[in-house]
């Protein structure tokens, strides 16, 4: 496994045959709370594994052995003025939508507190694995914001509008086995852990075609609330991009041939 840093709070990891990366929130002494300078870093590991064809499935873990990530870092937002508030928030969005609009796969591994921002990672992600130790929530309204890392627009599409409006309002927070019911995540881990089943997930993903993983994030995430008429267009405008691709005639010849595919990923 080989390690790349990303300033002082963020790492990506490369796991095997490097088709899995693991996105790292390693600032355990804050329950990684998002600083500018881990939001920064978030962004900037974000932009590497975009650019990154080789990555099939990427994971996004913490180091903390209590918290995912416990949001915004508040002891850093108290001493801003308004201006710095105002300079810091494209730092801020670049991080969330990193994640967001990474193209491959992407893993949520939930183990403990992962409110407001950091739940918003997760909401960012395809997946969210969780295990019993997870207490998930979006708690702006209590300290006078709301959530500004895609929450509002995340958790109604996966919940729908009344179930966010009631958890967004009330700013609760929600233990793992109620998430799983609600839909604030999708799989519950056994034996605490969530990393662990998060890994497994991913590798059983990789294991198919990287083009067409990317292809169908891509139709899913771009059709998602369009009419079925315009929807049917963005999934055979990805099905065009496939269709003739190394990756479809290696699919199509592994498959006769009764063998596992080598994926050229083109």
């Amino acid at each position: 496994m080989s390690e790349q840093r990303f300033g002082e709070f963020v790492a990506v990891r490369r796991h095997e045959d490097g088709h899995v990366a693991e996105l790292v929130l390693d600032r355990p002494k804050a329950m990684n709370a998002v600083s500018t300078d881990m939001a920064h870093s978030i962004g900037a590991a974000c932009d590497a594994l975009t650019a990154d064809s080789s990555v099939r499935v990427t994971v996004l873990t913490s180091s903390n052995d209590r918290a995912f990530c416990v949001g915004a870092d508040l002891k850093e937002r108290n001493s801003f003025t308004d201006a710095e508030l105002v300079r810091q928030r494209p730092t801020a969005r670049a991080a969330y939508t990193g994640v967001l609009e990474l193209p491959m796969p992407t893993i949520a591994a939930v183990h403990g507190f992962a409110l407001g921002g950091g739940f918003e990672l997760a909401l960012a992600c395809d997946v969210i694995v969780a295990d019993r130790t997870a207490v998930v929530g979006l708690p702006e309204v209590s300290v006078g914001v709301i959530p500004g890392g895609g929450g509002t627009q995340l958790l109604p599409r996966r919940v729908g509008a009344a179930r966010a409006a009631e958890l967004v309002f009330t700013a609760r927070r929600v233990e793992a086995a109620e998430a799983r019911e609600l839909g604030l995540v999708d799989e519950l881990a056994d034996d605490d852990d969530a990393r662990g089943a998060a890994m497994e997930l991913a590798a059983r993903i990789a294991a198919n075609s990287p083009v067409g993983l990317r292809a169908a994030k891509r139709a899913m995430r771009l059709g998602h609330g369009l009419d079925l008429r315009a929807g049917l267009e963005v999934e055979d405008a990805a099905w065009r991009s496939v269709a003739f691709s190394g990756d479809r005639a290696e699919g199509v010849a592994a498959f006769n041939e009764k063998r596992t595919p080598r994926w050229p990923g083109e």
